[in-house]
């Protein structure tokens, strides 16, 4: 992706920038990007980032919380599902039997 650097894109992708994209020299400051001394106006981002999202989606810190995840930092998959509830339903009907270790593709 190719954004262009200004003070919302670097406030949301800065930290990205300086931690994760293996830049040398980088300076985030006032809606500016200085690689190795130099202003950028543009950047390109090098590797994908994931949105993780917690085993309790309501009461998690994940990604909303520390952030997107780098795709060389993750090490794991998903295999199956280990438990859904239906939050809306009436208590007899809560768990949703059907879901359960149900293999995710």
């Amino acid at each position: 992706m190719k954004m262009v650097v200004n003070d919302s894109t670097l406030a949301f992708y800065g930290e990205f920038i300086k931690l994760y994209e293996d830049n040398k020299n980088v300076e985030v400051d006032k809606g500016t990007l200085n690689l190795n001394g130099k202003n950028v106006t543009s950047y390109t981002i090098k590797q994908d980032y994931f949105f993780m999202m917690g085993d309790n989606r309501n009461n998690s810190l994940d990604s909303r919380y520390w952030g997107f995840v780098p795709k060389d930092h993750i090490v794991g998959k998903a295999l199956f599902i280990w438990f859904s509830i239906d939050q809306d339903a009436s208590a007899m009907n809560k768990v949703r039997w059907n879901r359960l270790f149900n293999i995710i593709r």
